[in-house]
């Protein structure tokens, strides 16, 4: 399943919307998703499944890339 990470670059940072950044990766469940995010220094503020009609629309209205981690 692939999953749309939205997370600041900093733990220390004070969530932003103009400074949120978005990943997508490749897991079989959030747990998996945060497991693979634990050794960043990533402010995880929100992990979306995407399926069907919204990972179609994913691939062709963003940047669409999975991450390899």
């Amino acid at each position: 399943m692939v999953f749309k990470v939205l997370y600041q670059k900093s733990r220390k940072e004070v969530p932003v919307r103009e400074n949120t950044q978005t990943l997508y990766l490749e897991a079989e469940d959030v747990r998996e998703v945060r497991r693979k995010l634990a050794d960043k220094p990533y402010n995880v503020e929100f992990i979306q499944p995407l399926t069907g009609k919204f990972l179609e629309y994913e691939k062709q209205f963003t940047e669409f890339k999975l991450e390899k981690i």
